[in-house]
This record gives structure tokens, C-alpha cells and sequence, in this order.
């Protein structure tokens, strides 16, 4: 018989076998497949119901169980099952009057259940508390609003009434109290007449605590605010005020789409649907303000921010109505600002705002999944050039040669097609060789911007590098630096090919000294830095410059310095340079075979320079670190350019690689930065970020590297790791750090488990690779701890059998993991004593262990055995009939043990045996005789 053909009641058994073999995804379809097959108001349906939601508390999807007992109960009403497990999971979310609520329906209509009065009853003292507590918090929240909200009242005493409304808000109860006390309205009235920055601030991050999560509030808290009312306080040059008010328009639309502020999270489809009239005017607007005269630069940046971080179709997936809206067009006018221009209808711009411009206009190219929708981006950048270029003056080029180097720091095919437009590289290369600043500025910027690949530079060394050398020459240092870049990218074109040079020998550190001293002058402008910086990023591909560079620690210093500014414009350049300098980049791998190939075909073969050696790089890796790198990729890391992120990820890990210099890493917050970096970004980028945390978690202790909640955070990346296309060294560094964190408390066992780990762990116990395979041991041996593991052997399955023959391994140390796993699932678990016995080799096993001349395997052997006599009369039993006993006796009367534990559990283990009346005690004794060092035990026979 087909499956096809089945009834529900077949599928329901075959879900019900799934359940009992733990394959819980196969369940959820079979149980699927029952209810697609019954009637709605079929009692069976409601069966099914009730035993998927059972499922889905297994895998601790708390919504889904809910739903689905509501479904079941709607067909019976006051079902025990469906109510307790609905309990279940209100109670796993925190829900406790609900699922209070649910267990007193149960008792009512079953007053004899004695399985729910403990569930009942914890939940009783729970709610009881949380009624009091709520009380405390409504006597403490009016108390707050008169204080705070009082315009006549004492500075500090209102700012400390705001905090303490803030702190409030934060828990569900004080957030539903507070808004029943009106306090929306009370904040639209105050900051239309409120001077105070710090109260203004709390003010809009208590409007975002009150949203958050709860689309009800939410929804009221828009028609009293309104949007525009949240782009005004966005409006605003304190980077707080305007990081409060993104921040909190970013939880409107997070709620709404059922998102969250977490790097992994996904929108809710259906949540999507059902609000996206509200999305739409939020983001509308948002596009609306980008280009508006009145705002100022940062909140510019916040909104374009906001934007980035929405279009992508792995969020909101607004991209294509973004561009139906003429979006673009806006960004690109954005794009081509200049902060030189300063005329009446002039755009405020940070020195950030082009570089986050170009960074958004690249996430939504990359949201351009498809052909026709890749035209429809580039026509609209065409048709705001063609725009431009129809305006014959000089301000309008100008422009269009900004927004082009824009588009060429962004989406790089789009820039790269729109220079390769007739007209345009000539029109450039006119305006460099002209004699007004303004035009050899910008069109220095773009020829640097256009020589980002092999083949477009040497088009350009062809055309322009005559022009850069004549402007290079420029007594304005603004020119002179930019002309610097070019040269130095043109330079650099050869890559980390020693072999090849595009200039002469020493040009490179000619070059680089030029903008050593461009970066080291005190008088010099924050802007020139930047380009100097970027001069060097290109040229450290050269190994000798790298050298020169990592001994400038005046250099050095100032370049670290430039970047934890967290200026997101001096981003390429530092990250790019420090890569380099730590070699962090990809390596081809140089296979033998071909490289004979390549000389027989008389083709070009790279070689890495001398200076390029593994001594060299650590060296510089170790001084980078010492110089205070880490603050520096803190600072930068908050970009949202995901290849920028990768960059940074790349010099993190190879940082991390140097174990001297991990404690310097934590300590200035590196551990907290790698976390976004580990769950957010491309794939090489999360798998270095994630590679990075494991090697901190090896060194140092996972408390102190990954205090509170992080080390619970960091599980998911390390789990990343244990991946097949993840390299043995990522898989065995992983596996380290998570030895360590499940080595802490049981918390962060039943984490490790609540992620998925155990399979992805276990798998690498089967691994022919020695250390992968001892380090996955290592893993488990530290699991075991926690009782939900210990269901995973006792099920059916050769996990016991696989343990007890590692006992016996070659390796010490994967001896030592496997019967300290063993010794504490005995002590757990009576069907894992049982499920010993099926391993033939179980006897060898044990008299490895125990006649081990290593004592922490000795002492792991009696444990073990002592577990397995103390468990049951029938196992003893089955010991006592081999010849361990005569092993044991000989293990209390050996004189030479260091480790005076070794004979005290032989004793235990034969005391067990004698309580079950297995053995006994010589009759002259009342009990086994000890003398000081010396103890025996007489006459002890076995019986039957």
C-alpha cells in the first residue's frame, strides 16, 4: 500500500511511532497528513491536533503548540491534554496567568489529577507573586509621571523620574500599566514644550519599549504620534537622540513584521500581509525624508540606515517598491552631494553619508534577483545621469561624477557600466586636467574609484596616470592626497604577486612614505587621513611595505586612532590595510601538479615574497594587537556593509589566532563585537567571526570572555562551525570552546542542546581524524552532565556501545572522555547499566579500565562499576559472576597506589555487592577490616 492511500488513523500511527524514535520532523508531517484527511469537527482531528502540539513542545516551539491546541479545543472544548500542553508552553514564554488560567480548567473539571496539582501549584505561588509585584510597579509608575512629567519640577529629579519610566517600561507589566495611565499623550504634549535633551531621549526610548512586541500599543502609539512626528525628533545633531529615535522606528516596523532586533531573524510572512499598509507608509515616508532640506546630516544617515536595513529580501523585502517610488533617484541625488557645496538648497551631509549611500544602493542591487529587475535599477541610474548631463553646467558634472564614484564604492557593475558609457571616462580625465580644485578633486576621487579591477587599471595607467602625476604635484594637499590614492591603487595593481610591479622598484615605498606623512601630521585634516589610509591599503599588498608599516608605530597608531572614530567613510581604508597586514585575505592554494602545468604552458605563476612567511605575519599580528587594534575593529565593526563586515571578521580571526594577545582581544570588547559578526554578514565572513569566538572560548574562560547572556549568544556560531564545508581545524576549534562552555553549568548544557548541538557534536565521534574525534568525546563528556543528554543514550541506539568501546581506545585521552561519560550516565541512568551489557566487548572494556596503570582511568573503571553494582540486584549479579571481582580484590590489596581513592572505591564497589547479598563478609568480622594503609577483605565468595 501507497502512502497515498493512507487513512488519518495510519498516519496517525506512523506519527506516533516518529514521536516514540524522537524524528520529530517526520511526526509533524504524518500528524499533518491526518488532519489534512478529517473533517473539522471530526473528534480525531482534534487528536491530532493535540499530538502535533505535543511535537511541537518537544522542539520548543511554544506558538505552534498554543495554536494547535486552540484548534483541538475549539472541537473539545476543556480537553486535560490539550489544556496542559497549551499550559506547557504558555508557561515556557512566560505567560503565567494564562497558563494558570488553563491548569485551574483542568482541576476543576478533574479535582483528583494529581499530575497537574505540582504544575498548579508552582503557577498559583507564581502568579500570586507577580500580582504583588504588579502592584508595587502601578504605585511606582504614577509616582514616576508626577515626578517626571512635572515642567516646574527639579532637573535631576525629572531626569531620574524619566529613567526609572524607562527602566519600567522594559517589563511587560509596568509597559501595560504605563499606557493605561496615558502615557503617550502625556509625551506628545511634553516635547512640544521640553528643553531637556536627557528627557527627550528617554522619552522616545520609552515610546520603543512600549511598542516592542505588542502591535495593539504599537498601532495606537502611530495614530497619536503620527510618522512625521518620529522623523522630527530624528532631526537632530545629538547622534543619541538620533540613534533613540531610528532605533525606535526600527521596533515599529520589527513588530509589525514580526521581527526582531537579532542579526538571525526573519520576517513573519503573514505578519507581513496583514500590516503592510502600515510598513509601506513608515518606509515611504522614510524614502520621502531622504532627500529633504531640513534634516540634518546624521539623521540623513539614520534614515538611509533604516532603509538599508529593511529592503533585503531576507527582511522586508522592499527593494523593487523602493525603486517604483523613485527611491533611487532620491539616493542618487543623496549620492551626489558634496559637502563643499554650500548653497541655498544644499543638502546637510555627514562625512559618513556617501559611503552608507553606497552601501545601500549595493543591498538593493543584490535584492535584484533577476534580469528584468537589474535592468530596472540600472535604468534608473542612467536616466539620473542622463538627467544630470543634460544640464550644461559645471555643478551638474560635478555631480554626476560624485554620484558615480558613489555607485562605483556600491553596486560595482552598475558604476563600472555607466563609466564605460561614451563620453564619460573622457569627460573625467578633462575635468582632472583642469585648474580648479573642485573638479580635480572629484574627478581624481572617480578615476580612483574606477581602477578597482586588473583590467580597468590598466586602462587607466594607459589614459590617466600622466594626469594623477601632474596633480600629484598640486600645492592643495586635498588634490595632492587623492592623487596620491590613485597612484598608490595603480601601484598596487599587481596585487600580492612579488613578480609583478606596474612602477619602478622603490616606487611603492615611495609612495607609502608619502602617506605616512599625510596620516602622521597633526595638522593635517581628518579627510586627508582617510585618503592617506586608503593609499596604504593599497599599497600593503607589497610584503615590504608591510614591514616598514608594522615597525612605523607612529603609524600605526594614528591609523588606529582614525578608525575608532567609527567613521564608516575611513572604513575601506583601515580594514583593507590591516587584512593585509595580517594577510588575512584568500590564498589561492599553489597545487604542484599545476604549477608544473603552468611553467610547461610557459603561463605566469604568482610568488608569495619572503617577508609574506608565517614568522612575519605573527609578528605583526602581535604588535597590531598591542597597539590596540581590537578597539579600533570595535569601533568600525557597526557597518552595514556586509563585505565591510567580513574584512573586519577576517583581522578578528587572525588577531585570535595568536594566543598572547586573546586576553587583549576580550578585554577591549572584542568577544561582544564578533557576536553580530558571527550571525550576520556573508558566509567567510560569519564562519572567521565564529572561528574567532571559538579560539577565545578555548583560551579563556567562557565566563569571563562571554559574560551573562553571551555565552549562551555564542553557542549558535560555534554550532555554525560543525559543518562539512567548514575545515578541520574550524570543526576542532569549535568543538573545544564548546567543551568549555558545557563545562560551565547546566544552563548552558540544555542551551547547547535547545540549539541542535548533540547531533552536530556527535557526528565528529564516528570521524577517522583523531583529535575531531576526541574532541567531539570531550564535548559529550561534559553534556552528560546535564539529564536531558542522557535520554539520547537511552534510547535505541548504539551510543552506549560506541562508549564502552572507546574505553579501550589508543588515544589516553579519548579514553578518559569516554568512561568519564560513561561513569556519570551510570550513575543516571538504569537503562544505560542495561544497554552496557550489549557490547560484546564490555568485560574487556571494564578490566581496561580497571587494571590501567593510568589512576584517572582506574578511578573512571570503579566508578562505573560501583554505578553498575548500586543499580540493580540482576546487573550486580551479572558482574559478580566474572573475574572483575578478583580484580577488585586485588585493587585493595595493592600497596604502591599513589592515589589512596583507587582502593577506597574497590571497597565501595565490593560493599555494593555484598548489600545485595551477592557476596559475603568473613563471619569473624562484622565488617571488612581496614588497618591504617593495609585493609583486606577475608573469605569473600560469591553466591549465587
Amino acid at each position: 500500500m501507497t502512502k497515498s492511500s493512507w487513512t488519518s488513523k495510519e498516519w496517525k500511527e506512523k506519527g506516533n511511532e516518529d514521536y516514540r524514535k524522537e524524528n520529530y520532523e517526520e511526526a509533524v508531517t504524518s500528524y499533518t497528513e491526518a488532519i489534512k484527511l478529517t473533517s473539522d469537527n471530526d473528534p480525531e482531528r482534534a487528536v491530532y491536533y493535540k499530538n502535533r502540539a505535543a511535537v511541537y513542545l518537544k522542539q520548543h516551539d511554544y506558538e505552534r503548540t498554543i495554536k494547535d491546541c486552540d484548534k483541538a479545543l475549539e472541537i473539545i472544548p476543556n480537553d486535560p491534554k490539550a489544556l496542559f500542553r497549551r499550559c506547557q508552553a504558555l508557561e515556557a514564554m512566560e505567560r503565567y496567568e494564562e497558563a494558570y488560567r488553563d491548569v485551574r480548567y483542568i482541576i476543576n473539571a478533574d479535582p483528583g489529577n494529581k499530575a497537574v496539582q505540582p504544575t498548579a501549584a508552582r503557577l498559583h505561588e507564581i502568579v500570586q507573586e507577580r500580582y504583588k509585584q504588579n502592584s508595587r510597579v502601578s504605585a511606582k509608575v504614577i509616582q514616576m509621571l508626577e515626578v517626571a512629567f512635572n515642567l516646574e519640577g527639579d532637573k535631576e529629579k525629572r531626569e531620574s523620574g524619566m529613567n526609572n519610566l524607562l527602566v519600567l517600561s522594559r517589563e511587560n507589566a509596568g509597559a501595560e500599566l504605563m499606557f493605561k495611565e496615558g502615557i503617550v499623550k502625556m509625551i506628545l504634549r511634553l516635547l512640544k514644550l521640553e528643553k531637556n535633551e536627557e528627557i527627550i531621549i528617554s522619552a522616545i526610548r520609552i515610546l520603543a519599549e512600549l511598542c516592542k512586541d505588542n502591535v495593539p500599543r504599537t498601532e495606537s502609539i502611530l495614530t497619536i504620534m503620527g510618522v512625521p512626528w518620529f522623523l522630527e525628533m530624528l532631526s537632530s545633531k545629538s547622534q543619541e537622540r538620533v540613534n533613540a529615535a531610528q532605533y525606535c522606528l526600527q521596533t515599529i516596523l520589527n513588530t509589525f513584521s514580526g521581527m526582531n532586533n537579532k542579526t538571525e531573524t526573519k520576517p513573519d510572512r503573514e505578519m507581513c500581509e496583514k500590516y503592510k499598509k502600515e510598513i509601506d507608509t513608515i518606509l515611504t515616508c522614510l524614502v520621502c525624508s531622504m532627500t529633504s532640506r531640513t534634516i540634518t546630516g546624521i539623521a540623513r544617515d539614520a534614515i538611509i540606515e533604516l532603509i538599508m536595513r529593511n529592503v533585503h529580501y531576507t527582511a522586508l523585502n522592499w527593494a523593487e517598491r523602493l525603486i517604483d517610488i523613485n527611491g533611487l533617484q532620491r539616493l542618487m541625488e543623496v549620492a551626489s552631494e558634496l559637502e563643499e557645496y554650500k548653497y541655498e538648497s544644499a543638502m546637510d551631509i555627514s562625512p559618513s553619508t556617501r559611503t552608507i549611500t553606497s552601501v545601500c544602493l549595493a543591498i538593493i542591487y543584490e535584492n535584484m534577483y533577476y534580469d528584468a529587475a537589474k535592468d530596472k535599477f540600472r535604468n534608473a541610474i542612467e536616466e539620473f545621469i542622463k538627467d544630470k548631463l543634460l544640464t550644461p553646467d559645471i555643478e551638474s558634472k560635478v555631480r554626476v561624477v560624485v554620484a558615480i564614484t558613489t555607485l562605483l564604492l556600491g553596486p560595482l557593475d552598475v558604476g563600472n557600466t555607466i563609466i564605460a558609457k561614451e563620453g564619460i571616462m573622457e569627460m573625467i580625465l578633462v575635468m582632472a586636467g583642469t585648474d580648479d580644485p573642485l573638479q580635480q578633486k572629484v574627478a581624481c576621487e572617480c578615476i580612483v574609484a574606477a581602477a578597482s579591477k586588473k583590467d580597468k587599471a590598466a586602462a587607466i595607467i594607459n589614459q590617466g596616470v600622466n594626469i594623477l602625476k601632474k596633480l600629484y604635484q598640486s600645492k592643495d594637499d586635498s588634490i595632492k592626497v587623492r592623487a596620491l590614492v590613485g597612484l598608490c591603487k595603480l601601484g598596487s595593481s599587481g596585487g600580492t604577486d612579488a613578480t609583478i610591479r606596474p612602477f619602478a622598484e622603490g616606487a611603492t615605498k615611495k609612495l607609502a612614505e608619502a602617506c605616512r606623512r599625510f596620516l602622521i601630521n597633526p595638522k593635517t585634516q581628518k579627510d586627508m587621513k582617510k585618503w592617506a589610509v586608503e593609499g596604504l591599503s593599497y599599497l600593503t599588498f607589497d610584503a615590504e611595505v608591510k614591514e616598514k608599516l608594522i615597525e612605523d608605530k607612529e603609524a600605526v597608531a594614528a591609523m588606529i586612532e582614525l578608525a575608532k572614530t567609527g567613521d564608516q567613510s575611513v572604513l575601506y581604508g583601515v580594514v583593507t590595510t590591516l587584512v593585509n597586514l595580517c594577510n588575512a585575505y584568500d590564498k589561492q592554494e599553489m597545487i604542484p601538479e599545476m604549477i608544473e602545468l603552468a611553467k610547461f604552458a610557459k603561463h605566469h605563476i604568482p610568488e608569495e615574497h619572503e617577508l609574506d612567511d608565517p614568522d612575519f605575519v605573527n609578528k605583526r599580528l602581535v604588535a597590531l594587537a598591542k597597539a590596540g587594534v581590537t578597539s579600533a575593529l570595535v569601533a568600525l565593526s557597526k557597518t552595514d556593509s556586509q563585505n565591510s563586515k567580513e574584512l573586519i571578521a577576517r583581522v578578528f580571526n587572525a588577531i585570535c589566532s595568536q594566543q598572547d594577545v586573546r586576553g587583549l582581544v576580550v578585554q577591549q570588547g572584542g568577544a561582544k563585537a564578533l557576536l553580530p559578526l558571527a550571525l550576520d554578514g556573508t558566509d567567510k565572513g560569519k564562519k572567521q567571526a565564529a572561528q574567532a569566538l571559538a579560539r577565545l572560548g578555548i583560551t579563556i574562560n567562557p565566563e569571563t570572555a562571554f559574560p551573562g547572556q553571551r555565552i549562551m549568544e555564542v553557542v549558535r556560531p560555534l554550532l555554525n562551525l560543525l559543518n562539512p564545508d567548514c575545515t578541520a581545524l574550524e570543526n576542532f576549534e569549535s568543538m573545544m570552546a564548546l567543551c568549555n562552555i558545557a563545562g560551565v553549568n547546566n544552563s548552558t548544557r540544555k542551551h547547547i542542546l535547545k540549539e541542535g548541538g548533540f547531533p552536530k557534536i556527535e557526528a565528529y565521534m564516528y570521524e577517522d581524524h583523531e583529535m575531531l574525534r576526541k574532541a567531539s568525546i570531550q564535548v559529550i563528556n561534559n553534556l552528560v552532565m546535564c539529564e536531558d543528554t542522557v535520554t539520547f543514550f537511552e534510547q535505541e541506539n548504539d551510543r552506549v556501545k560506541y562508549l564502552v568501546i572507546l574505553c579501550e581506545d589508543e588515544d589516553e585521552d579519548t579514553c578518559k572522555a569516554a568512561s568519564g561519560a560513561l561513569a556519570m550516565l551510570t550513575s543516571m541512568s538504569k537503562k544505560v547499566c542495561w544497554k552496557i551489557f550489549e557490547t560484546k566487548s564490555w568485560l574487556d572494556s571494564l578490566k581496561f579500565l580497571l587494571a590501567n596503570p593510568n589512576s584517572e582511568l582506574q578511578h573512571r573503571g570503579l566508578v562505573i562499576i560501583i554505578n553498575l553494582m548500586e543499580s540493580e540486584k540482576d546487573i550486580a549479579s551479572k558482574l559478580i559472576k566474572t573475574d572483575l571481582m578478583e580484580l577488585l580484590m586485588a585493587l585493595t590489596k595493592i600497596e604502591e597506589f599513589k592515589d589512596k581513592k583507587i582502593k577506597e572505591l574497590a571497597y565501595s564497589a565490593l560493599e555494593a555487592a555484598a548489600r545485595w547479598k551477592l557476596i559475603k563478609k568473613n563471619t569473624d568480622n562484622a565488617e571488612i577490616q581496614r588497618n591504617n594503609d593495609q585493609a583486606e577483605i577475608n573469605n569473600i565468595e560469591n553466591i549465587e
